[in-house]
C-alpha cells in the first residue's frame, strides 16, 4: 500500500533535505517539493499568493496520480493552515494510500537561527526564494510569526508524529523521521 508522507515544520527545519534523503532509499518515491513547483511558474514572486495556490493544486494532482499508481509520495512543506493538510490526507485516502503526518519540531530561537544561517548561505534556489518571500511579509518578525503559526496549527493535529530536530545532526533527525514513519505505517496496518 502506498504512503503519502507530509514533512511539516517551520522554515529551515530541514524538510527539503530530509525529503531528498528519504527518497534516495525508496525507489520511485516522489519528492513533491511544492516550493520547487512554485518556482517553475513564471513571475511567481510577483504573484506569490496565487502562485502558492497554483503550486498546491499541481502538487495535489501529482500526488493523486503517483499514489494511484502505487508509489509513495513525500511532501516537504511548511503548512500553518490545516486545510491543505486535510486535503493531502483526503488525496491519500482517495487513492487507497496511508497518510503519515510528520511535524519537525525545534525551539523557536533555534528555528530563527537556522533560518538566518540558511539565508546567509543558501543551499539552493528554494532557499533564496524563501528569503525573498519572507522579506515581502509585512511583519516585524516574519520567521517568528511563521513559527508561531506552525505551533498553533500543530496543536490542532493530534495525530501528527512529532520528531525533534537537532540542528546540524541530519543523520539523527533522518533516523527519527524514518522511525516515526515506520511506527505510523505499522499503526495503520494493524
Amino acid at each position: 500500500m502506498p504512503t503519502l508522507v507530509l514533512l511539516n515544520g517551520p522554515p529551515a527545519s530541514g524538510k527539503s533535505t530530509l525529503a531528498r534523503r528519504l527518497v534516495e532509499t525508496r525507489p520511485l518515491t516522489l519528492n513533491l517539493d511544492i516550493d520547487v513547483i512554485r518556482g517553475l511558474l513564471g513571475s511567481w514572486l510577483d504573484h506569490a499568493g496565487d502562485a502558492g495556490l497554483a503550486a498546491r493544486a499541481l502538487a495535489s494532482a501529482m500526488a493523486s496520480t503517483h499514489l494511484g499508481r502505487g508509489h509513495d509520495v513525500v511532501v516537504p512543506q511548511f503548512l500553518a493552515r490545516v486545510e491543505f493538510i486535510d486535503e493531502l490526507q483526503r488525496i491519500a485516502v482517495g487513492a487507497g494510500a496511508r497518510f503519515v503526518e510528520i511535524a519537525l519540531v525545534l525551539g523557536r530561537d533555534d528555528a530563527l537561527r537556522a533560518f538566518d544561517r540558511r539565508r546567509a548561505a543558501p543551499g539552493d534556489q528554494t532557499h533564496v526564494d524563501a528569503a525573498a518571500l519572507v522579506d515581502r511579509l509585512a511583519e516585524p518578525d516574519p520567521v517568528g510569526a511563521m513559527y508561531d503559526l506552525f505551533a498553533e496549527a500543530l496543536a490542532l493535529r493530534p495525530t501528527a508524529k512529532c520528531v525533534a530536530v537537532e540542528i546540524g545532526d541530519i543523520e539523527g533527525t533522518l533516523e527519527r523521521v524514518r522511525a516515526a514513519i515506520e511506527f505510523s505505517v505499522e499503526q495503520q496496518s494493524s
